[in-house]
């Protein structure tokens, strides 16, 4: 089919183009972006791998630390033990009450007029240990024949010069009225002899 001039050729075409625009179905319309946090510029992501977490010790009951935690512990806990209670009392059991907390300067003396006796039990030829304080609380340390300890080497009785002190830091004076016989007294509590404080026990 020819046509008989350009412009008719021209106008058919436009006529086609516009029956096509007219025809054709309507576009679905496009999503439009939410809002989003804010960001700045992001760095590119790594092909690296990520590091693995650090592994932890699987927790215990509440409040309780875990196992090897607890086990590293435990030496702290006998050393703080044994500062407070630095011998077995359960092995000295006289010893034990001497200058007990919340005692008495009277039952101090009968711990220690006890603890004669049961030297004397040991010793029975020998009689009570002579010379001064520190020369009789060496021999009750175990200082002896026997190397019998009635009082702990630990005791918190013990000064730095190996003597047996009352509740107030003095120690004790001992007099040897006879081998059987020790008289016991505490300066008291103004750590002075000779003055209306100080206690005496003087055996029958």
């Amino acid at each position: 089919m020819r046509f008989r001039s350009p412009l008719t050729a021209v106008l058919l075409v436009l006529l086609t183009a516009g029956l096509w625009f007219w025809t054709r179905p309507p576009a679905p319309p496009a999503a439009l972006p939410g809002p989003g946090p804010a960001t700045g510029p992001q760095a590119p992501a790594s092909s690296a791998p990520a590091a693995p977490a650090p592994a932890t010790s699987p927790a215990g009951p509440a409040g309780e630390a875990p196992a090897q935690q607890r086990a590293l512990a435990a030496p702290a806990a006998a050393a703080a033990s044994e500062g407070t209670v630095p011998y077995d009392p359960a092995a000295f059991p006289i010893a034990a009450r001497l200058n007990a907390p919340g005692g008495a300067v009277a039952a101090d003396l009968a711990v220690l007029q006890e603890l004669f006796d049961t030297w004397r039990t040991n010793f029975p030829r020998e009689g009570n240990p002579v010379g001064d304080n520190a020369d009789i609380t060496a021999a009750l340390l175990g200082t002896n024949r026997l190397e019998l300890a009635l009082v702990p080497r630990r005791h918190p009785a013990l000064n730095a010069n190996g003597e047996l002190q009352d509740r107030w830091g003095t120690a004790y004076r001992f007099h040897q009225l006879s081998g059987e016989r020790m008289e016991i007294t505490s300066a008291g509590p103004d750590r002075r002899f000779g003055t209306p404080d100080d206690t005496t026990l003087t055996p029958p």
